[in-house]
């Protein structure tokens, strides 16, 4: 893909691998295009069905190189601002895939490497893995959408304690406290064998569940209730379910 991002597929599934462990995956602006142009390569592939990010090395991501992200730091905030939405749609369009999206962290993740992980729909954290949401430390305010990670994952009044206390937390209190959703000795190769378990079942099904989901955490339970008949109706005549049905009548008969 490039010198910083290393793309990978095996069938159906695909691997972005932050490649830059010299300096622990630290974002900077051409790792950040490479970023992007791989996100964008995996959603105008018709033919992916899940996403692994990883980071290569010891660390998933250390954050972003604030002097190659924020430039010149006298420039007007609105000029700042504009700038830094850009720097943001480079690895939140990770987050618009249709496609299950797995984060595999193997080891330190600090602010910006933080919102990647979190902008996975599922984060797999091995021993070594750390969340590192240092923000107020550098006395800067949050940004890349940790805000809204955060609290969906682990309410406001949690989310805010964690941004004001730049917390960092390790593997297992990162699974109790909802940040990561399963523990595993190896978060890639768990990674890859989830995303291919996934790869198998019907896309459309996939899509619609990826999507109840979603809707899930906005909505109240008339709306996804709305969906989820029309989901499940519609998948009612699909080739897995009638074989199923089939299976299931032939086994009553006995």
């Amino acid at each position: 893909m490039g010198e910083f991002i290393k793309f990978e597929s095996d069938g159906p599934v695909r691997h972005i691998v932050l490649d830059a462990p010299h300096r622990l995956n630290a974002l900077d602006r051409p790792m950040l295009a490479e970023l992007a142009a791989a996100v964008h390569e995996v959603a105008a592939d018709e033919e992916a069905r899940a996403l692994v990010v990883s980071g290569a090395g010891r660390a998933f991501c250390a954050g972003a190189d604030v002097t190659s992200l924020f430039g010149d730091p006298t420039r007007p905030p609105a000029v700042i601002r504009d700038d830094l939405k850009q720097v943001y749609a480079s690895f939140l369009g990770i987050a618009e895939l249709s496609i299950p999206t797995i984060a595999a962290v193997g080891g330190v993740a600090v602010g910006a490497g933080v919102n990647i992980a979190m902008a996975c729909d599922i984060v797999i954290a091995g021993p070594r893995a750390e969340f590192a949401i240092t923000f107020a430390d550098m006395g800067l305010h949050p940004g890349g959408g940790s805000s809204w990670f955060l609290t969906r994952r682990l309410g406001g009044h949690r989310a805010l304690a964690t941004l004001l206390d730049a917390e960092r937390i390790g593997a297992e209190e990162a699974f109790r406290m909802g940040l990561a959703t399963r523990l595993a000795e190896n978060p890639v190769a768990a990674a890859l064998e989830l995303a291919h378990r996934a790869a198998q079942r019907d896309p459309a099904l996939v899509r619609d569940m990826k999507r109840a989901v979603r809707m899930a955490e906005e909505a109240d339970l008339d709306t996804v209730l709305e969906f989820e008949s029309w989901a499940q109706a519609s998948s009612v005549n699909s080739p897995r379910f009638q074989k199923f049905l089939a299976e299931f009548a032939a086994r009553k008969k006995k």
